[in-house]
């Protein structure tokens, strides 16, 4: 089959691999569309900061790994073992959560499989090949979900981060008088927007520095909007909340100054989420945290738990999928798509469909 993989930074290729098998209690999936992440591109560059050992971050994927991690496919081969525990049988269409948990560490064993230590995710680790290829195996212990066939696969493989999405803003524990500003208006952050008003926040604001995204943070949900470059999103922020600042801060856009606009825009013990994957070391004076406002910082990871919900969000047709799904590209074009994503002015969700 045809696959992209990995041999290092920058050093990604189109190559001819054996079509994997599945062993016992697993599933082959034929694949249907696979999403490229801010994440895929960072690490493609060797910038990403991702999850290693205890002695360190790689910051890239391991060689011969086969990169992507949200994804969608059809069954074509499974034994009952592994029909009876997922509930499929050949010919569903089913997503798996992009962690394939070990089930057997301290935070496996407490319920928190999202933080499982081994830290097997589709696409970075040889232990688990992702999703741009023509095929890939669940393995016995991925979380498997059905999804409809009703919609489009690039639309459906857009669960995994919608779900990561949603599990960032559970994370910032909304309530109804909450004014809620969400930074960045690419995938994850407008299924924040969406999910923060779903919650049932006062007033939700998206803030991002290209208009066509903020058009469609309002079709998201958006209540107002704020372009970066053009208004001081701190003044405005403070302005339409008589002083104080927001409630909370949703940091989705992945850069250093998306942070310290963060902690300046919250008002006194406001709430500041954090879900990106940064290229770079972020430094802010901590002073603001502590002695100014006495802020809760929570970090947010993957999507445990709200994959039923995302995916019965985009089954719902709520939300303007057409626009967010912008550009399906063969898989022989993922340099293309990796450029798309880098750049990010063009595109929205750029998902990869194999031949």
């Amino acid at each position: 089959m045809q696959a992209v993989v990995c041999h290092g930074p920058e050093d990604y290729r189109l190559e001819e691999v054996p079509r994997p098998q599945a062993g016992p209690g697993e599933a082959l999936v034929k694949v249907e569309a696979c999403g490229i992440c801010a994440s895929d591109v960072k690490c493609y560059h060797g910038a990403a900061k991702l999850w290693g050992d205890d002695n360190g971050r790689p910051a890239w994927a391991e060689t011969e790994v086969i990169p992507g991690h949200e994804f969608v496919g059809e069954i074509v081969e499974l034994d009952e073992d592994a029909a009876a525990r997922w509930g499929v049988e050949v010919g569903d269409r089913v997503a798996s959560e992009q962690i394939v948990p070990c089930w057997k560490c301290r935070y496996c064993l407490r319920g928190q499989y999202w933080m499982c230590k081994p830290h097997n995710i589709y696409g970075f680790k040889r232990a688990t090949p992702g999703a741009m290829a023509s095929y890939m195996v669940y393995p016995v212990d991925s979380l498997v979900h059905k999804v409809s066939k009703e919609i489009p696969p690039a639309h459906a493989a857009f669960a995994e981060p919608l779900s990561c999405a949603l599990h960032g803003v559970e994370r910032a524990g909304i309530t109804f008088e909450d004014v809620v500003v969400v930074a960045g208006c690419g995938p994850i952050g407008l299924g924040m927007i969406a999910g923060a008003k779903t919650k049932g926040a006062a007033h939700v604001v998206a803030l991002d520095a290209f208009d066509h995204k903020l058009d469609l943070a309002r079709a998201c949900g958006a209540d107002a909007v704020i372009n970066i470059r053009e208004q001081d999103a701190v003044a405005e922020i403070r302005a339409m909340t008589g002083g104080d600042g927001c409630d909370v801060y949703i940091e989705s856009a992945g850069h250093p100054s998306a942070v310290v606009q963060g902690l300046n825009a919250l008002r006194k013990l406001g709430t500041f989420v954090e879900y990106s994957v940064f290229g770079q070391d972020v430094t802010v004076d901590w002073t603001i945290i502590s002695d100014d406002k006495e802020l809760d910082v929570r970090g947010a990871h993957l999507g445990p738990h709200c994959w039923p919900a995302a995916i019965a969000m985009i089954e719902s047709g709520e939300l303007p999928m057409d626009d967010i799904c912008t550009h399906q590209l063969p898989v022989a074009d993922f340099l293309e798509g990796l450029e798309l994503v880098s750049d990010g002015s063009a595109s929205i969700k750029v998902s990869l469909i194999p031949e």
